[in-house]
């Protein structure tokens, strides 16, 4: 029994409450769900010992169902909620920005229970007719079904990341000596990916590939032949496996690894060189004498380039850079010092400033900021200025306890409001180390007014770093509409960092964004935006956001020594 499964059990009972108009059961049974999820140890081994019911937001009702869950796989409450509620609305209530009483709306309306339906309805005009929806309605409908059919299959890659980690470790623990390593979009860090792809240099094929089919996660074997292999596991993950000879090994993973746009540009410039290349090595082509093919370093160098890091491989200038002695020094994770986005349970975190502060010093960090939200983000429980100062104290007290071995700061979230003023008093915001602004509400504003908006924030002097800024949601809710370029102008001339976000759902900048505001010299900070000790480790998303976005150690405002922060930091607040 997976904490992933039970955890979107309960997800699922909340969706499925919305749409009957229940009030407040909803939100209980979905902070039991992310108390789930952020568990560190099996759901079934709680129960075990009895303590589930511990678990934050788990109450005499909902750990007697986690209970059956474990018990039996499945639940009667489900099962019942699911035969009282229209077919498909589920999957109607998956489009971006479609909320219950919407979805509700349509089917009592119009008898929309599907996708197909929705999309047809939205097709023919029929959604903006209908009072309360406006006049856009249709073609904002039927760019959100655009929105989730993109997405398709294609997991996040702080999904697949840990996916592959675990099945990479088993392997080299099954067969060894080995050559192995993770490739594809996902070594090249693309924020979606569709199947997780391994390679393997082994001469012992059977025995690479008895072990890999062993694994204890494989649900079905897709399809095994002499040099791939597929695999699906029970949480749904399709994986690949390719066996190559060792001394092929580097122009495979090269080969692999991608992207196809990329290899294009190699094999033509192999051609110019008079070489042929392809996944068994790099090959004179009049006589086929191979030049390389055990690792990739020999491949780029036969080329006459140095090696490309994977993350640039996406056909953006890399190789014309890499010819010129022009490729960025990546910023890497040594290189960070600390995290700027945490919250704790004094908002809507699980865990106190203690454990936050104990987990980063474990992690190796000189500092870390405390940035709890604000008092209009009511649902997350946002501090008022009384509590923001109150919470002040108590990080300077936590701080004081660990006797000068991180630094914590004491920061906060704001909320950018409506006119682009912020949530709290400037008096309260100057007595802070750090301030985030984010907006987290009328994302949909005209791009001319949410740009306004964000810019007024930034303007202030009060600000940062501007806190996950288009406010997307990966394959929920497409960038906001504000003018990009204005709003990096406004954070270079006002000396703001803009935020890599580096949940999984968001990563916010994107790469294509980080690329442009290092281009205009503005500084990145990458922040979690953790909600418990478990989402500290998404820092390592954010890293590889800001190698895709061509950033080095002195774009990154995690690489300052804390003294050198400090400075800047202070310098605001003078």
């Amino acid at each position: 029994m997976q904490n992933s499964y039970v955890a979107s059990v309960f997800y699922e009972i909340a969706a499925l409450l919305e749409l009957q108009g229940v009030a407040f059961k909803p939100q209980a049974y979905r902070r039991a769900a992310s108390a789930i999820e952020q568990l560190e140890i099996d759901i079934a081994a709680a129960v075990e010992a009895g303590t589930h019911r511990s678990i934050p937001g788990v109450g005499d009702a909902i750990a007697k169902k986690i209970e059956e869950l474990v018990e039996t796989g499945k639940l009667d409450y489900l099962d019942r909620l699911r035969s009282e509620t229209p077919p498909g609305l589920l999957e109607v209530m998956a489009v971006p920005d479609m909320g219950p009483k919407s979805a509700m709306k349509l089917y009592r309306e119009l008898g929309i229970s599907s996708l197909d339906e929705l999309k047809r309805a939205a097709e023919s005009g029929k959604i903006s007719r209908l009072k309360g929806f406006g006049e856009r309605a249709d073609e904002r409908i039927l760019r959100g079904i655009q929105t989730l059919e993109s997405k398709g299959s294609r997991a996040l890659l702080g999904e697949a990341v840990p996916i592959a980690k675990d099945y990479l470790e088993y392997m080299k623990n099954c067969v060894s000596p080995i050559q192995i390593s993770i490739c594809g979009s996902l070594r090249r860090g693309k924020e979606t990916i569709g199947d997780v792809d391994l390679l393997v240099g082994s001469t012992a094929t059977a025995a690479v590939t008895k072990a890999f089919t062993e694994y204890e996660l494989v649900d079905e074997v897709v399809a095994s032949g002499t040099t791939k292999t597929s695999v699906r596991l029970a949480g749904g993950f399709q994986v690949d496996l390719r066996v190559i000879d060792p001394n092929s090994f580097g122009a495979a993973l090269q080969y692999f690894t991608g992207s196809k746009e990329h290899n294009v540009l190699i094999r033509k410039l192999g051609m110019e060189k008079g070489l042929k290349v392809n996944e068994y090595g790099v090959f004179e082509r009049d006589n086929d004498a191979m030049l390389a093919g055990g690792d990739e370093e020999g491949v780029y160098e036969a080329l006459g380039l140095p090696w490309i890091a994977p993350e640039l491989r996406e056909d953006s200038g890399e190789i014309d850079a890499a010819r010129h002695g022009r490729l960025p020094r990546l910023v890497d994770t040594s290189e960070i010092n600390g995290d700027f986005h945490v919250h704790t349970d004094w908002s809507d975190g699980s865990e106190t400033i203690d454990d936050i502060v104990t987990a980063s010093k474990a992690r190796g960090y000189d500092y870390v900021a405390i940035t709890d939200h604000t008092q209009s983000l009511t649902i997350a429980n946002g501090l008022s200025p009384t509590r923001v100062r109150r919470q002040i104290k108590a990080v300077r007290q936590v701080e004081k306890a660990h006797e000068g071995s991180i630094r914590v700061f004491a920061g906060t979230e704001v909320d950018i409001l409506a006119d682009g003023s912020l949530d709290l008093p400037s008096d309260v915001l100057k007595e802070l180390d750090i301030v985030i602004a984010s907006v987290h509400s009328r994302l949909k504003m005209a791009p001319r007014e949410l740009t306004t908006r964000v810019v007024t924030a930034i303007e202030s002097g009060l600000v940062d770093i501007l806190g996950h800024p288009t406010g997307r949601i990966i394959g929920r809710r497409e960038a906001s509409q504000m003018n990009l370029e204005k709003v990096l102008e406004a954070a270079e001339e006002n000396g703001v960092a803009m935020e890599i976000n580096s949940f999984p759902d968001r990563l916010d900048l994107r790469d294509a964004h980080c690329r442009l505001a290092k281009d205009r010299g503005v500084m990145m900070a990458i922040g979690t935006d953790s909600h418990s000790v478990r989402h500290l480790d998404y820092l390592g998303l954010g890293i590889i956001t800001a190698r895709r976005g061509w950033l080095e150690k002195g774009n990154v405002m995690n690489t300052l020594e804390t003294a050198a922060l400090e400075k800047l930091l202070r310098g605001r607040r003078s």
